[in-house]
Formats: structure tokens, sequence, C-alpha cells
């Protein structure tokens, strides 16, 4: 997909007029503690998308889609109002998995962590199963040769 300039001056606009109206004027009192991260706009400048994410359990997420569609039309009026673009785009809230994500990436690397210490406590206490230097050397070989001759 191709990155419009444009587009992208308009999705950050976007995405700090839509903060700013949650902070200031949207009193919806099932709006929960809301950070908006990421704002795309298509390349015709018709569409927006709003991901966001949310401070607390799914019910704080609940809520806070429910007041998100509800303000919905009055965040779009204020958007039209101060980007000044012809057609005002229309607005899609999502919520964000990257805190969801972030969460079992995290997970992972302790377990692979925790593996990487078993594996090592393994091999430290580990021992060779025959000589712990199982090849022959060639000071070794002349030896052998000349206590083979006598």
């Amino acid at each position: 997909m191709v990155d419009h300039p444009r587009a992208r001056k308009l999705a950050d606009r976007i995405q700090q007029i839509v903060a700013q109206m949650l902070d200031t004027r949207i009193k919806d009192p099932r709006l929960g503690f809301v950070t908006v991260t990421d704002v795309r706009v298509t390349g015709d400048l018709q569409h927006a998308s709003v991901f966001y994410t949310v401070l607390g359990d799914e019910e704080a997420r609940t809520g806070t889609a429910q007041a998100l569609e509800s303000a919905k039309g009055l965040i779009r009026s204020e958007v039209g109002k101060q980007t000044g673009v012809r057609l005002t785009p229309t607005l899609e809230f999502h919520l964000d998995a990257v805190p969801e994500t972030a969460a079992h990436l995290d997970a992972a690397l302790l377990e692979a962590a925790r593996r990487d210490k078993e594996v090592s406590a393994l091999a430290a206490a580990a021992q060779y199963a025959g000589e712990a230097d199982p090849y022959r050397k060639p000071a070794d070989d002349d030896e052998d040769e000349a206590d083979a001759a006598r």
C-alpha cells in the first residue's frame, strides 16, 4: 500500500483532534482511560480508522466502545471543522490489539529465557561419554610406532 503524504498528515491531525476531544469535550461516564494510538486514512481521504487502547478490564473496554460509538457524530463534525477538508472522512473506532500482542510476546520471551537457563544448566552438568579428547594426536602416533618397533 502506498503511503500518501496528504493522507498521513490528515491522519496525524485527526489523531490530535480525537485525543483532544476525548480529553476535554466528551463527558460520557462510560468512557474509560483512552489512548489514541494510531489513525489510518484511505488514499482518497474518505475513511479514517481510529485505533485506541483502554486501561482496564473487559467491562471498561465495552463501555468505552459504546461511548465512542455514541460520540462519533460529534467527533466527526469537529474533525471537519478543524481540518478544513472538502469531505470529512467517516470515522471507525477499533480497539488496538497492541497491548495483548505485547503481553503475548513478553510471555514467549520469558518462556524462551527459562528454557535457555535449563539448557545451560544441563550443559554445565554434562560429562563426556568417553575421554575428553577422543582424537589421536600426531605425537601419540610417533610414540606408538616407536613402541611397536621395539
